[in-house]
């Protein structure tokens, strides 16, 4: 997970949330949280490299419809990921 961006890595967790969520339902989420728009030539390339990477499958509900969920190997990183901030910030939560 370390070579992936902060939005690349924002995206993977709205997946992990979502029961397999297709783009605009991602796109929603992360303009919620952002407040502000999240453009297509943003989004799906960033997708399609999570995707890559083998962090997250994309399959097709339809012809012009993809949904996104999450792989193992995706699991795993989170899972790793929020391992290494509970280093760091775990004792905040706590307090």
């Amino acid at each position: 997970m370390y070579d992936l961006t902060a939005f690349q890595r924002d995206l993977l967790y709205t997946i992990a949330g979502q029961d397999e969520p297709h783009g605009l339902a991602i796109k929603d989420e992360l303009e919620n949280y952002y407040e502000s728009e999240i453009h297509h030539g943003r989004l799906y390339p960033n997708l399609d490299t999570i995707v890559d990477k083998g962090l997250v499958e994309k399959g097709e509900v339809d012809q012009r419809t993809n949904y996104y969920t999450l792989t193992a190997r995706g699991r795993r990183e989170i899972e790793a990921r929020r391992e290494w901030e509970n280093q760091y910030v775990g004792n905040l939560l706590s307090e």
